[in-house]
């Protein structure tokens, strides 16, 4: 079907860019609506352009040379700040064009990193408990509060919200708003994966088994003593 619709004048866009995307855009799709029919998931809906979106490219649609990647039917290299260096001797199989809604743009690399090990194996267990005024408790006795550092962030999110409701919709203005809300909630984000992404490697590199109790999150919030 999607040789068919780029022969169609009223969808002559997608002759602009590769096929590769496109082609991953529907595998996505497909799966999307196949753990949908299985239970696994929603029905599958529209992404709004306004949250942004993101592109992948396998193997066939994009090349490396001298620290530089070039994507297809992009006649110049990608204008990047690389976070980290590439692995040596690994060859990304996927790459993967992020945009935000705050209009931050990211490049990941999908690579098979053989300087990975296993960590050796320890002795220790340890168990968590979800906490309702900590996050977590743990049982060697320790109680694992919650951040505050997004208590700061939440009034600057209130701030911005309010800026937003006041702008007229369709405006540029209204538009410049909603990017500040959306860096707002980026900065809250990156400050809730930062801590969990340390918490949670710290329970992993000091312990040989983790038990969580199964628990229904979703209702137990839906309790306004909770």
């Amino acid at each position: 079907m999607l040789t068919q619709w780029k022969q169609e004048s009223e969808l002559d866009f997608l002759n602009e860019v590769s096929c590769v995307p496109l082609q991953q855009g529907l595998r996505h799709l497909q799966k999307a609506f196949s753990n949908f029919f299985e239970g696994r998931a929603k029905y599958p809906n529209f992404k709004k352009k306004s949250n942004g979106g993101s592109a992948e490219f396998t193997k066939s649609a994009f090349h490396g040379q001298a620290g530089q990647v070039f994507l297809a039917k992009c006649a110049a290299a990608l204008p990047m700040r690389w976070s980290r260096a590439l692995p040596a001797d690994c060859e990304p199989s996927t790459i993967t064009v992020k945009l935000e809604p705050n209009r931050r743009w990211f490049v990941s690399f999908l690579v098979n990193d053989h300087r990975v090990k296993p960590l050796p194996a320890i002795s220790k267990a340890i168990g968590l408990d979800v906490g309702i005024t900590s996050l977590i408790a743990t049982s060697d006795g320790d109680q694992i509060a919650n951040p505050k550092h997004s208590k700061q962030l939440r009034k600057m999110l209130k701030r911005a919200q309010k800026v937003l409701s006041h702008k007229q919709k369709g405006s540029n203005n209204r538009y410049k708003a909603r990017v500040k809300v959306a860096r707002v909630h980026a900065r809250i984000t990156d400050a809730r994966k930062d801590f969990l992404h340390k918490l949670t490697t710290q329970l992993v590199r000091e312990n040989q088994r983790i038990v969580v109790e199964e628990l229904a999150i979703k209702n137990m919030v839906k309790t306004h003593k909770l």
